[in-house]
């Protein structure tokens, strides 16, 4: 979606930095989804700050009035951080873990979710990380990342080249099956980030809807 009027901070000048503001279930979520959206658009990257919103998201359960209300509140402060900081709001990246595949249900949430965006934030982009199940489950995509974290690190066959959004629970996959030291949750932006640094996500092993239904809304950012 092309940003157009003034909202967000205004026309960002020319010495100004644009922001792009993550809004996640934590900050380690954030992480992750900063190194996925430098992969996939380094040209807006390269000159846009990327900043988080420190309020969790809580969306997937809501509708109607409560769903419009709790976008209008992230909204708000996705435009008030973009003022904060003196700078244009160039995107506005919301995740949220699904705890379930991409099925019915997460077509319906995804929809639920785009269309409210769509209505309220039609002055910035929106891209939804939406996960199945998990952002872990993204992680699964790039294997080769694990051991440049931890050099024992190895994720077992069974886990390589599937469909990552059939994994169940994928952080406990983790914990099980990477070996020692255990992985923490707090292990995944660093996976992330040696996935971005040694160029692993623009060719990810295996599928996983979710994580190509965020990369499209990345990509249809103009």
């Amino acid at each position: 979606m092309t940003p157009r009027g003034r909202q967000g901070g205004g026309r960002a000048s020319r010495d100004q930095q644009g922001v792009i503001v993550l809004a996640g279930e934590d900050q380690n979520d954030c992480e992750i989804m900063a190194a996925l959206i430098r992969a996939h658009r380094p040209d807006l990257s390269a000159t846009a700050k990327l900043v988080r919103i420190n309020d969790p998201v809580r969306l997937r359960r809501k509708s109607g009035a409560d769903l419009a209300a709790a976008v209008k509140a992230l909204a708000g402060k996705a435009r008030a951080k973009a003022r904060q900081q003196r700078s244009e709001l160039l995107g506005f990246v919301v995740h949220e873990d699904l705890d379930g595949y991409a099925d019915a249900r997460y077509d319906r949430i995804r929809k639920t979710l785009t269309d409210e965006f769509a209505r309220q934030c039609q002055e910035f982009r929106t891209a939804l990380a939406l996960a199945a199940w998990e952002s872990e489950g993204w992680l699964l995509l790039f294997p080769e990342a694990f051991p440049h974290v931890r050099p024992r690190w190895k994720v077992p066959d069974r886990l390589l080249d599937k469909d990552t959004g059939r994994v169940k629970d994928a952080k406990e996959e983790l914990k099980r099956g990477l070996g020692l030291p255990v992985f923490r949750e707090s292990d995944g932006p660093a996976v992330a980030r040696e996935a971005l640094k040694h160029q692993l996500i623009p060719s990810p092993r295996g599928s996983n809807r979710s994580y190509a239904d965020f990369v499209g809304d990345l990509t249809d950012w103009t």
